[in-house]
Parts: C-alpha cells; structure tokens; sequence
C-alpha cells in the first residue's frame, strides 16, 4: 500500500492542516471542504488529476486528498454531497470531486464509480474543516465590471459535448491574429483542468475557472454564488488588460446553472456576442428558439455538427447566421462579426 498523499488539484492550495477524524461521524459535509480518503474499490476513476496537473494514477489502498462536491454530467455521473455523515463515497470527478452517484448515462450500466472510505476531515489552525471555496481568492461581489472593457464573448452549447470548448479555444485562436490580448474563462463545471489548458495551447494569453476561485464544481451553487465567482474571474484577468475575453458555460442551455444565467439580466449585460455550438442540425432549430426565448442571438453557430458538411448544408438552407467550423473561426477570417455591437438584447 502507498501511503503518500494523492493530493488532487482542487486541494492545491491545502497546505497547513491536521487530520480530524473525530467528527466523521457527526459531522454534515458541505460542497468544498476537504478531506482525506482511502480508495477501496477502482470503478470508472482510475486516475486523479494532481495538484501538478498531472493525471496520477490510483491503486486500491492509496490516500488521497479531496473535496465534496456536486457533479452534472450528462455523458457521466450525477452526484452530490452527502446530506448525512457517510463513510463510504464516489470519486465523481478526476479533479477532486467526491460524492454520491445518484444517477449515470446507460453507457456506464456495468461500470461503476470508484469507492472510497472517508478517513478525516482536513482542518485549518482555528479547528474548522478547510473548504476550498475561496480558500486563497479573495470574494469579489458581483459589480459587472468588464477588466479593459474588454468584448465578453460567450460560447453556450445546446448539450454537453456539443463543442463548446473546442469552438471557444479556436475563437480564442482567431481572436489572437488580429494582435490583441485574448484571454479565457471557464466559469461553470466540475474542476478539470484540460479545457482551460487547451484554450491556452490555443494561443488564449491568459486562462482562468471556477477552481481558481476555489470551487471543485458549480453544480447547485446558487445564483448570487456564481455572480461573486465571475466578477472574482474577471478581477484575476484585471492585470492582463485583455481586448477579448471567450467565456464558456458547461453543459447545455437546458441546465441548472446555464438557464439561470442566461435568463439574468446583470449578468447578460456583460456580455458583448455569443457563439452557439450544437452537436446536430436539430439542435440548432431548437437551440436558437430556445435562446429567443431569452432575448439572445448569437453571432455564429458552431460546434460537432459543423463536421459534417451536409448537417452544415442543412442548417444554412434555413438560418441566416453565420456557420463556422473551427478552421473559419481560428484563421481569423471572421474576426469581425465579434467587433459588432451586441447581438442581442435581453429581455427583462
């Protein structure tokens, strides 16, 4: 057995602490504090992504270090932080994200998550468990303050796995050719690095998320929660004086957190376009009814179903916006619809 501290990235910044283990029994986790677990069983987590970053490998019998959190994955798991003190929990997410599965897509019918036994909560020098939120970040309040007055432009997917980062990382690309300052946030979703870090690979000059704010996942966080966290993002982006900031929400236009934004006003009003990535066709026709609803047109459709030359064929016949696959949004060619005014004017 391996008796060194797997410490995933979300507890990076946990350096000062002891282990209690006398409340185990009594004591209600909350989304975000931090402990340490014993890994019984290997499901579907075989690896954990490190406070290096790098994806380490987990055996049957390691320690490693967490934080209790919500997961929404449509593709994955659903699952949440225990409402009662439990021993036995899921590794829901590679980041750092433990839980209990409450649900998973029919694909993992005969994979189950990988277990894990609580063996202590960590604690800081006043007694009290370390919760990662803001553990190192200063709380922002929301004040919609834009750093430079850069242009905010916001990559919405119709589903998860519709494209949203791989359209937001070559927006990211062509915003670069015209000389300017691009930078990136990932405000909503389970803590994983690998989409910020392809956004940078991308040429974006300076990527941030939600866990540089100290939260392993937004699932279930409330409205006035990710208010603070966004303005707290956009503050950390202050120093690099962007032009162009490409915002990406998780998940679908149909989830928890993505409606709830859409549909704010104060939040909607630092937004200056917005591309919209779909996995197919029929996506796209409901996807943009959806969002009139909100009082949104995006500037450019985007995403998996622009592989496909004849789903492209489809949607142009019918829409007027602009179809982009990812080559025509890195070179550059279309920088321009992003300098326009706002594409859309919210509803109250």
């Amino acid at each position: 057995m391996n008796n060194r501290i797997k410490k995933t990235i979300i507890c990076k910044e946990v350096t000062n602490y002891t282990v209690n283990h006398a409340i185990n029994n009594s004591y209600i986790p909350k989304d975000g504090d931090v402990a340490l677990f014993e890994v019984l069983i290997i499901g579907k987590h075989t690896s954990i992504q490190s406070e290096t970053k790098r994806i380490t490998a987990i055996f049957e019998g390691d320690i490693i270090m967490a934080a209790f959190a919500n997961r929404y994955a449509t593709s994955q798991f659903e699952g949440y932080t225990p409402d009662t003190p439990t021993e036995v929990l899921d590794i829901l997410g590679a980041g750092g994200a433990i839980g209990l599965v409450r649900s998973k897509n029919a694909s993992l019918e005969d994979i189950e998550p990988t277990k894990v036994r609580l063996i202590g909560y960590a604690t800081g020098v006043d007694g009290n468990v370390i919760n990662t939120k803001f553990y190192h970040t200063n709380r922002i309040p929301f004040s919609g303050i834009v750093p430079n007055n850069a242009k905010l432009i916001l990559s919405v997917g119709s589903s998860m796995d519709s494209g949203k980062t791989t359209s937001a990382a070559y927006l990211a690309r062509g915003l670069k050719t015209t000389g300017k300052k691009v930078a990136f946030i990932k405000l909503t979703g389970t803590s994983f690095t690998k989409d910020k870090d392809f956004v940078f690979d991308c040429g974006a000059d300076v990527v941030v998320d939600f866990t540089d704010g100290g939260y392993p996942s937004t699932y279930m966080c409330s409205k006035a929660e990710i208010m603070d966290l966004y303005q707290t993002l956009l503050n950390m982006l202050e120093p690099e004086n962007p032009d162009y900031i490409v915002m990406e929400i998780a998940d679908g236009l149909l989830e928890r957190e993505t409606d709830f934004l859409l549909r704010d006003t104060a939040f909607m009003s630092t937004v200056h376009s917005m591309i919209f990535s779909c996995g197919d066709s029929l996506g796209v026709f409901y996807g943009l009814q959806l969002l009139e609803q909100f009082g949104v047109t995006p500037a450019v459709i985007c995403g998996r179903f622009t592989m496909s030359p004849l789903l492209i064929q489809e949607v142009k016949a019918k829409i007027d916006i602009p179809t982009l696959d990812i080559d025509q949004l890195s070179n550059g060619e279309y920088v321009h619809l992003f300098d326009q005014q706002k594409v859309f004017v919210h509803h109250a």
